[in-house]
Formats: structure tokens, sequence, C-alpha cells
């Protein structure tokens, strides 16, 4: 038997796909759903994936959107797209952009790369600035601290609501003397 050694060679190559035939073919809701699955189809027969196997050629997000911008019924009639082949899975993205998706994709890039320099920075301050070496003894004692707090903090708390249940709530006089002139008519209807 031979041995068989993977070499990852990448294999690019730029197509323009033809979709208005296929997609004339199907009702008008599934057209956009249609384009997708031709594309699909189009690159596993061109790029030679192993099986014709559908799940190994995967579409951009952004090549997805350009397909569906215009709704499920009106799906472009063909598109240009490049292809690359590496390890038996074919990626695939657009070759040019509409202005609304380049727009949408810079927003994305620039957003993931502010993301990565703050990351950057939370990791080196992390590098400058190693903590500090705490015996055992001192991270015991800080436990304790936290507990005592806490307690403290309950009692607290139950001493006021005691407070508050007892405390008898005050009418003004004027309500007092609604009280006793209500409670006087009352009794002398009996």
């Amino acid at each position: 038997m031979a041995k068989e050694t993977k070499i990852s060679d990448k294999l690019e190559r730029e197509y323009i796909i033809p979709l208005r035939k296929s997609t004339n073919k199907v009702p008008s809701y599934k057209k956009a759903n249609k384009a997708v699955k031709t594309i699909k189809e189009f690159l596993a027969r061109h790029m030679k994936v192993a099986d014709r196997d559908l799940d190994n050629v995967r579409i951009d997000k952004y090549l997805n959107e350009m397909i569906w911008h215009r709704g499920i019924k009106h799906p472009p009639s063909k598109i240009k797209v490049k292809a690359i082949k590496e390890d038996g899975i074919v990626r695939v993205t657009a070759v040019e952009y509409p202005t609304n998706i380049k727009f949408k994709k810079l927003r994305a890039e620039k957003v993931e790369n502010q993301s990565k320099e703050v990351a950057k920075k939370k990791k080196s301050e992390k590098v400058e600035a190693p903590e500090e070496t705490k015996t055992e003894e001192q991270k015991v004692e800080e436990k304790e601290d936290k507990k005592s707090t806490v307690e403290s903090e309950e009692k607290i708390e139950k001493a006021l609501a005691k407070e508050d249940k007892h405390t008898t709530k005050e009418k003004s006089p004027k309500e007092q003397k609604n009280m006793k002139v209500g409670y006087n008519r009352s009794s002398q209807g009996q």
C-alpha cells in the first residue's frame, strides 16, 4: 500500500456562474434558495469536490447576502465569484460587492479590528502588572472579612425591618376626626 500524504495546496479560481436558467425552473418563492444551491453545485463540479458533496462548499455570508439582497423572488441572473479550495473544502466569496454590502463588510472588519486591539491592550496590561502573591493566611483573612461584612449587613437589615414592623402609623388629626365622626354615626343608628 502506498502512503497518502496530504499537501495543503491552495487552488484559487474565478468563475462567472449563470443562475437565470436554474432559477427560472422553480416557483418565484424558491428562487434565491435555488440560486444558492446552484452556486454550490457548480463549484462542487468545477472544483472537483469529493463525491460532489455540497456540505464541502462554503459560501461567504456577504455573498449570501448579495444573493438575497433583492429578496427571495429576484436573485441576480449571474454572479462572479472567487473560489479557494483548501483541504477538500471550497470557500466562496464574491469578486465585487454592491456598495451597501461593501460598507457593511468594512464596518464588520473595523469592529473586529477594534476588538482585537482592545484584547491586545488587556493582555499587555496583564503581563505588565502581575498579581501580587498572597499567602494562604491573607486569603483566609480576606474571606473572613467578607463574610463578617455580609453578616453585619444582614443583621442591620433585619433590625430595620423589625423596627418598621413594630412602628405604629400615626394618622393626622384630620383623619382621626373623620374616624370619630364615622364611629359616632354608626353607633347612633343602632
